[in-house]
C-alpha cells in the first residue's frame, strides 16, 4: 500500500526534523519526505492538518502477561492497546511464566506476536535461569532466537559473583545488561518509600539507600567486567547522582525512567491507594523532580510505560498485599507531552526520549526514526486532543493506573506498522 501523509508537522528526533512535510510511504518503508518520489500514486491519503505525524513510539519495558498469566492480559489485548497508544516498538522483560531462559520460548512469542501483525517485539532474556540468581542463562543461544538484552527483571541477584559472572560473559559477546538496582535486605518486605508519608501509613518502607547500594554494587561490577550496563526505572535523585558519577568515570551506563516516577510521588498514595503500589515505590517530590530535570537534561536515556497489567482482585485489597504495577501502554504519549508541557521541553526533544533515543538502547536501527527506506512506523496524534483515562476507555485487559479519571493532553489519531494502518483512519 501507498500512502500520503500530508500536511502535518513532521517531527523526526533521529534526523532532527521539525517541520510541516508529507510523508510518502511505500511498501512497508519511508519512500519519501518532502517531496513526491518520481510516479508515486497513492492508494490512501492522510489529511495530517494540525496533526503531527512522528517515528511509532519505542516502549522498553511492557509486560504483554503471555506466556503464562493469561488472565490478567493476553497479547490480543495488548497489542490493541498498543496500537491506541501510537506504540509500534515494545521490549519485553522476561519474567513470564515460564521465564523467557529458553530459546524456545523466545520463538514461540515472537512468533504469536507476528502472528498478530501489530507491534515489534523486543525480547530481553533471563539473565539467570529461571531468574533464580544461580545458573547464567545461555545467552548467545537467547540472543541467537531473537533477545536483544539480558536482565533480572524486578528479581534483584543476591549472590554477586555469580552476577559479575554474567557480566563478563555479557561483556565477552557485547550483550548489554538490564538490571533495576535494588539492595535485596533493604527492600524485602517494603511495599512503599521509606519516608513521612509510609510512618504515617504505617506501611513497611524501602529506603533510598536500597537503590543508591544496588547502583553501586551494579556499577562497579560493571566496570570491572567491562560490559554495557542499562539501569532500569531510575526512581531517587541519589540514583541519578550515581549514573552521572558513573558515566564521569568511563563506565559505559544508559538509564530510563517510568512514566509513574516521572509524574507521582509517595504523596499520591493518598489514602492507601493501591493503583499506587508500584516497583519501584514511587518516592518523595525532590525525587520525582530531580528525575523530571534529568530527563530533560538527556542525564536520563529514556522514558518507558512500566506496562503491568494487574487483574482487579489482585489490586482490591489492602496497599501492603496488593500485587504490584500499573498499566501505561496508552498512556505513555499523553504523560511524555504532560511532562514537555509542564518543563518546557521543546517537543522534538520529549519526543526522541520515547522514539529514538528509546531505540538505541534497545540496539533497533529499524524503528524509531522516519528516515527514507526505514521501517514506515508512525504515530499521528492531535497535539491539541485530550486523552480521558477511564476504565471503559483503557484498550488493555488491566485497568489499573493511577491516573484513572484523568484528562491528559494529546490524543493518537492513527498508529500505522510497516505501512499498514492498524489504528484510526485516513481523514
Amino acid at each position: 500500500m501507498k500512502i500520503r501523509i500530508a500536511h502535518g508537522r513532521l517531527i523526526d528526533p533521529a534526523n532532527r526534523v521539525d517541520t510541516e512535510q508529507d510523508l510518502y510511504i511505500a511498501d512497508g518503508r519511508v519512500a519519501a519526505v518532502g517531496e513526491a518520489p518520481d510516479g508515486f500514486v497513492a492508494d490512501r491519503e492522510i489529511d495530517a492538518r494540525e496533526l503531527v505525524v512522528c517515528p511509532g513510539l519505542v516502549d522498553i519495558a511492557a509486560r504483554l502477561r503471555e506466556p503464562g498469566f493469561e488472565y490478567r492480559a493476553t497479547l490480543e489485548s495488548e497489542m490493541e492497546a498498543a496500537m491506541a497508544g501510537g506504540v509500534t516498538s515494545l521490549a519485553i522483560p522476561p519474567d513470564t511464566d515460564p521465564v523467557l531462559d529458553e530459546p524456545g520460548l523466545v520463538e514461540m512469542l515472537r512468533y504469536r506476536a507476528k502472528r498478530l501483525n501489530r507491534a515489534h517485539i523486543y525480547p530481553v532474556g533471563a539473565l539467570t535461569v529461571g531468574l533464580a540468581g544461580e545458573r547464567l542463562s545461555e545467552m548467545a543461544e537467547l540472543t541467537d532466537a531473537g533477545c536483544v538484552a539480558f536482565s533480572q527483571a524486578n528479581v534483584p541477584m543476591t549472590d554477586n559473583k555469580v552476577l559479575l559472572h554474567a557480566m563478563e560473559y555479557a561483556a565477552t559477546f557485547d550483550f548489554p545488561v538490564w538490571l533495576q538496582p535494588m539492595a535485596p535486605f533493604l527492600s524485602r518486605g517494603g511495599v512503599a518509600h521509606d519516608g513521612e508519608v509510609a510512618s504515617r501509613l504505617g506501611l513497611a518502607g524501602i529506603p533510598t539507600a536500597a537503590e543508591t547500594i544496588g547502583l553501586y554494587t551494579h556499577i562497579e561490577l560493571a566496570r570491572l567486567a567491562g560490559c554495557r550496563l542499562h539501569v532500569t526505572r531510575l526512581s531517587s535523585a541519589e540514583g541519578l547522582k550515581m549514573i552521572k558519577w558513573a558515566r564521569r568515570e568511563g563506565v559505559d551506563i544508559t538509564c530510563d525512567v517510568s512514566i509513574n516516577q516521572l509524574h507521582l510521588c509517595d504523596m499520591d498514595i493518598g489514602y492507601f491507594n493501591p493503583h499506587c503500589r508500584l516497583i519501584p515505590p514511587l518516592r518523595s517530590q525532590r525525587d520525582r523532580d530531580a528525575l523530571r530535570r534529568g530527563l530533560a537534561d538527556g542525564d536520563i536515556n529514556a522514558l518507558c510505560s512500566n506496562h503491568t497489567p494487574v487483574d482487579d482482585d489482585a489490586k482490591q485489597c489492602p496497599f501492603s498485599e496488593a500485587e504490584p504495577g500499573a498499566t501505561g501502554l496508552e498512556l505513555l504519549l499523553p504523560l511524555t507531552l504532560k511532562w514537555a508541557e509542564q518543563c518546557s521541553v521543546p517537543l522534538l526533544d520529549a519526543l526522541a526520549r520515547v522514539t529514538s533515543d528509546a531505540a538505541r538502547i534497545i540496539g533497533s536501527q529499524r524503528g524509531g526514526h522516519l528516515s527514507v527506506d526505514a521501517r514506515a512506523d508512525v504515530c499521528i496524534f492531535d497535539p491539541a486532543g485530550e486523552t480521558l483515562v477511564a476504565r471503559e476507555t483503557l484498550r488493555s485487559q488491566g485497568k489499573n493506573t493511577p491516573f484513572l479519571g484523568l484528562c491528559l493532553p494529546g490524543r493518537v489519531r492513527t498508529t500505522i506498522v510497516e505501512g499498514q494502518i492498524m489504528y484510526g483512519e485516513a481523514r
